[in-house]
């Protein structure tokens, strides 16, 4: 029997892995295979490490090794506000980053001890007497392993959540769809876009080496393609032109509204990440909330699996307070008069010389 069974493999998942994996007996559970790169179920994230993130690496004494990162490295944010025709730039830095090496990178400093299946679909668990049957598929046949706690890191549509805590009120859900196209030229923004027919959250363009990623985090449902061609459309006339699109990908992305829609579990059952509902609602920035719900995991377990839940969410408050504060925040980025009154007085923005350079030219 395990001590602790984590499902999902992501920055949550693979950072409580790594903090518990010596002292406790861990399964890890994970869909994706790091040893195939290039995965068809690679992650759909645009790479970026916000501040925040970066603070939490620097806690946990990581540096992130040079092979991992791409160019461009980010120091402004275009703001372009379609609604109010209008667009300033912010200095912000973000590390710029091949996703998927950096959870490669991520899972290479989980402790041998832990016990790590990948290529793997997580099903279902059932509470015995005796423990915690955690059911998955691998290699085409079904396993079970037992438990004694079972951690959901599965992120936003986690199995684990909606199995154990299905009544419990959920974060608002988006849809979020990418599209990488081919670029000539260098592109050294990343692009927020505000725009009220498309979103009531938010659209983005990071550039990446070659490339453009460009994103929109979408009310699920029919329109939502609709609405992201739509959104090409109307960039193009704003001067952006999209040529030849590499890929698309999609997933689920949360928001949560309200502190009463994060969940953390209970004894039996604890979850970390953006299973629980830990994500920015005013950025959907992640990663640091990740990366502090695994730490705080890790510490309510210094002293045992038992009991767990009540020192997690003490643990954890510092995070939902943060969430009730970008609540707070929210008004000013998505109501339109507000944020045209922040825009136009160009408070904390920055001048960028030479502008016309940064005109985007994608390959036909």
């Amino acid at each position: 029997m395990y001590d602790v069974a984590i499902i999902g493999g992501g920055p949550a998942g693979a950072t409580l892995a790594r903090l518990i994996g010596k002292k406790y007996k861990v399964l890890l559970l994970e869909k994706r295979s790091w040893e195939k790169a290039g995965s068809k179920k690679e992650k759909c994230c645009g790479g970026l490490i916000a501040p925040d993130a970066q603070l939490m690496l620097a806690k946990f004494g990581l540096g992130i090794p040079k092979s991992i990162l791409v160019s461009p490295q980010l120091f402004a944010v275009r703001t372009i506000d379609m609604d109010n025709h209008l667009e300033r730039f912010y200095q912000r830095h973000y590390l710029n980053v091949d996703r998927e090496e950096f959870d490669r990178w991520l899972q290479g400093m989980i402790p041998a001890e832990v016990h790590k299946i990948q290529d793997c679909v997580y099903k279902s668990y059932e509470i015995r007497e005796d423990g915690i049957e955690v059911k998955f598929h691998a290699n085409g046949k079904e396993y079970s392993e037992k438990t004694k706690l079972l951690v959901g890191a599965d992120g936003a549509f986690s199995k684990v959540r909606s199995q154990g805590f299905g009544k419990w009120p959920s974060p608002q859900l988006y849809v979020s769809i990418q599209e990488w196209f081919q670029t000539q030229g260098d592109l050294d923004y990343y692009g927020a876009i505000f725009d009220r027919e498309i979103t009531d959250f938010y659209s983005w363009t990071i550039p990446k080496e070659n490339a453009i990623i460009l994103g929109s985090a979408l009310k699920p449902g029919r329109n939502a393609v609709r609405k992201f061609e739509l959104l090409k459309k109307k960039l193009t006339s704003h001067g952006f032109e999209f040529g030849k699109s590499v890929k698309r990908n999609g997933t689920y992305l949360l928001r949560p509204l309200s502190c009463k829609q994060i969940c953390t579990g209970n004894d039996e059952i604890v979850l970390i990440g953006e299973a629980a509902g830990f994500i920015s609602p005013s950025s959907a920035e992640g990663m640091s909330y990740a990366f502090r719900s695994a730490l705080a995991l890790a510490k309510s377990l210094e002293i045992g699996t038992e009991e767990v839940q009540a020192r997690y969410r003490e643990n954890t408050n510092s995070l939902k307070s943060n969430i009730l504060v970008k609540n707070m925040k929210s008004p000013v980025m998505y109501n339109k008069t507000i944020r045209k009154y922040i825009l136009q007085t160009g408070v904390l923005s920055v001048e960028i010389e030479n502008n016309a350079e940064n005109t985007i030219c994608c390959l036909r």
